[in-house]
């Protein structure tokens, strides 16, 4: 139990929770939305942000949330006003993102070694500057979908539906593309870029096994983040030579295919 007086893993714990009020909330309407994949562009092409980010001295992550924004937008105006595919202009911002990032982090001496924090995460390394982001990220969340919940609701299953109630659904959209960005940026520290979108994506999957509700999905998508979270820190505190976002990942697949067991055998007991 001393590892509970350790200030580093009091701020991992903390970090647990941000981490997954900000990956439930904003994966739940990323799955809804069906945005996984552009979700995943934006992801890697933030590593662009970060190499360069390390090659001019300024906050990795600073520069991670622009790369992350332009990224956004570049997918939306690449396959709207460009004539190319969404697909395709997914796959062109993600590979220059992860090229961009190795080219600048290659061309910044002494760097090469927080690579694999960056790639696969480290939740013992988040900063107190880490949590009061996350912090403000997660109240900005919870107000937001708290107070225009219908509107999200909308956006998320039925963007004509949206329009119908006379909603600003593009400046929706862009301000909700904005906050995914940013969360996608703040949660690298957890589990690293070529994983966070696991944690997007598997702890709604889940839930949607048993429900539909949005905001049944939401609370249902925090609780499992939190508790893979907790447990993939303090497995890796155990299993020191193995990083905590790749036990957070497996984790959550453990609990998506206990799901699908469970829902399997609700439908058997169901017909018979």
């Amino acid at each position: 139990m001393e590892i509970f007086g350790y200030q580093f893993f009091q701020n991992a714990l903390l970090a647990s929770l941000l981490t997954a009020l900000v990956c439930g909330i904003v994966g739940a309407y990323i799955v809804v939305r069906r945005i996984v994949f552009v979700s995943g562009g934006i992801t890697h092409a933030s590593f662009g942000g970060i190499g360069l980010g390390l090659y001019l001295g300024i906050p990795p992550l600073l520069s991670a949330a622009g790369a992350a924004v332009l990224a956004a937008f570049s997918i939306g105006r690449m396959s709207r006003s460009e004539g190319i595919r969404e697909d395709s202009a997914i796959a062109s911002i993600w590979a220059l993102g992860m090229a961009l990032g190795v080219l600048f982090m290659t061309l910044t001496p002494g760097y090469a070694s927080s690579l694999p924090s960056y790639l696969f995460g480290n939740i013992l390394l988040v900063t107190t500057s880490d949590l009061w982001a996350l912090a403000a990220l997660a109240t900005l969340l919870i107000l937001l979908f708290s107070w225009r919940y219908h509107t999200i609701l909308y956006l998320a299953f039925d963007r004509d539906f949206a329009r119908t109630r006379g909603l600003r659904v593009e400046a929706w959209e862009r301000l909700l593309l904005i906050l995914v960005a940013v969360s996608l940026v703040l949660t690298i520290r957890s589990v690293g870029i070529m994983l966070l979108l696991s944690l997007l994506t598997l702890p709604q999957t889940t839930v949607g096994l048993f429900t539909a509700s949005f905001r049944r999905i939401i609370i249902g998508s925090v609780l499992l983040c939190l508790v893979a979270n907790v447990g993939g820190l303090l497995l890796s505190y155990y299993l020191v030579s193995v990083p905590s976002g790749v036990l957070i990942i497996l984790l959550l697949f453990l609990f998506l295919a206990l799901g699908k067991c469970v829902r399997m055998l609700q439908r058997r007991g169901a017909r018979g």
